[in-house]
């Protein structure tokens, strides 16, 4: 596949996301403006960000039928075997910490995927791995469940049960 090829397919395959999406929030009777007594609408952010991209990617298209871009008029191939295995080794790594998250929860497989690509991929020492790992799990944490009160999945009961202690010590002496 060129260049060329791979930016008309992006566009295209962005265009009839954005469309799928918007078309949802507008079935699904979300309101897209602001609501009386309550502020804006559950589909505001979902269809006018789904309506940006659709604008976007319908001017990609435009640029891309004039051929007013480096890109648009490149026929070399779009990527070659070394950038395909690395494309590959990070769909399956962001694959396997998806299906994680049923098992151990969001904390415990964010960190599991953050530290194979900083460790494998970037080849960070163990200490800058693990350190980051853990600060980023604390920011996450802090982020959703402390300060925006979104609860995120834990995974088995045994992982839920570890992140309820740290819910009730965090009340209990933190608050």
């Amino acid at each position: 596949m060129s260049t060329r090829s791979a930016e008309l397919l992006m566009a295209v395959g962005l265009l009839l996301l954005s469309l799928g999406l918007m078309w949802t929030v507008l079935a699904d009777d979300l309101h897209i403006g602001w609501v009386e007594g309550r502020g804006p609408g559950a589909g505001v952010w979902p269809f006018w960000l789904s309506a940006g991209m659709a604008l976007a990617s319908l001017w990609t298209l435009v640029r891309w039928f004039r051929g007013r871009t480096p890109e648009s008029q490149n026929k070399a191939p779009y990527i070659d075997s070394q950038s395909l295995g690395l494309v590959l080794i990070s769909f399956v790594a962001l694959t396997v910490m998806l299906l994680l998250v049923h098992v151990v929860g969001t904390y415990i497989a964010t960190a599991l995927f953050l530290g194979f690509y900083m460790r494998f991929i970037g080849k960070h020492s163990w200490r800058t791995t693990v350190s980051t790992c853990f600060g980023m799990v604390l920011l996450i944490y802090f982020l959703f469940e402390w300060q925006l009160t979104k609860y995120l999945p834990k995974g088995a009961k045994m992982f839920e049960d570890g992140f309820l202690w740290i819910d009730n010590f965090r009340w209990q002496y933190l608050m």
